[in-house]
């Protein structure tokens, strides 16, 4: 009897070892420092859970943060280009740079929600409208962060004569290019951004993190690929330095990357990875009915209660 008490004590201490409070995985199945798909899925939903219901000032200030953080990465490439000015290999070593700030810092940004709460609308643990309004708060607070990111860089005296207008070449160069050009370049940057978080929710170390962090997004440059909010910081880079028009730059340069990175971060990957999981539901979040999933503001995971809350509440009902 003893022995059947103490296996059950130990299977309770492992699993107590092997979640995390919110229930998510804390260490793989089979082998403790390696995750399975689903196990992965799982840690996803679990971030995703916590982040989605989150204040829309909240979710903004930090989309401002992130905006302002990747003209580190803008910045990082001008001066690559200086030193480097014929060899992408080398011009490319400082890009990630921002992108290691605001990853590690947990900062939100556009490009990485393309997966996170995606997966939870496709588990029906959010709803449509609450993907959508995550969506447009980031990225309005991207988007803000970065232009007042590039007017700094512009008006800040940070840049050399020769440095400002290396800072033009990435939009007029970008401008040569077809539209389907662009967009095909900024789908396979979608697909490495998300990527980079699902890899991210693998890791178990900073280390690791980094080191994932780093090559995709060297990739970007190097690849001459396109990300969304860097582009929005060049775009508005360009704009302040020299007589283009808003409209070829929004329509010809920036609609095209925004596209191909939301289409690539949720199609090539994010469906991708949620097909090939066995779609178990995350335990502790009702699964919303098809009329909730399409039409009201539920989701995420419902804040903890605290022991007090919880005896007033008990008190109340008694």
């Amino acid at each position: 009897m003893s022995d059947a008490n103490d296996d059950g004590s130990d299977d309770e201490l492992r699993e107590s070892l092997d979640r995390a409070a919110s229930g998510a995985p804390a260490a793989g199945w089979a082998v403790r420092d390696r995750f399975s798909a689903n196990e992965i899925f799982e840690r996803i939903l679990a971030s995703a859970a916590q982040e989605i219901g989150a204040p829309k000032q909240q979710l903004f200030f930090s989309g401002l943060a992130a905006g302002f953080a990747i003209v580190l990465t803008f910045l990082g490439h001008i001066v690559g280009m200086e030193m480097f000015p014929d060899n992408r290999f080398l011009s490319s070593i400082l890009y990630p740079v921002g992108f290691i700030y605001i990853i590690l810092g947990h900062y939100q940004l556009y490009t990485e929600n393309t997966l996170p709460p995606v997966a939870l609308a496709l588990a029906r643990l959010a709803s449509i409208p609450l993907l959508l309004r995550v969506w447009g708060v980031v990225l309005i607070g991207n988007i803000v962060g970065a232009g007042l990111g590039a007017y700094l860089l512009v008006y800040g005296g940070v840049l050399s004569p020769e440095a400002v207008q290396t800072g033009t070449t990435f939009v007029s160069s970008g401008l040569d290019h077809e539209w389907w050009s662009i967009f095909n370049r900024a789908l396979f940057a979608g697909w490495l951004v998300a990527g980079v978080v699902w890899l991210d929710h693998a890791a178990r170390d900073t280390i690791s993190r980094l080191f994932v962090i780093y090559v995709s997004f060297y990739l970007i440059a190097a690849a001459d690929l396109y990300h969304v909010i860097t582009a929005a910081s060049e775009a508005f880079y360009f704009l302040l330095t020299t007589d283009s028009g808003v409209f070829i730059v929004f329509s010809q340069y920036w609609l095209p990357i925004l596209l191909g990175n939301t289409i690539g971060g949720v199609f090539l990957l994010t469906l991708v990875n949620y097909a090939q999981t066995e779609q178990s539901r995350y335990p502790g979040i009702r699964e919303l009915t098809i009329r909730e999933l399409l039409f009201s503001w539920r989701g995420g995971a419902d804040p903890p209660v605290s022991e007090e809350t919880d005896d007033t509440t008990t008190n109340t009902e008694h």
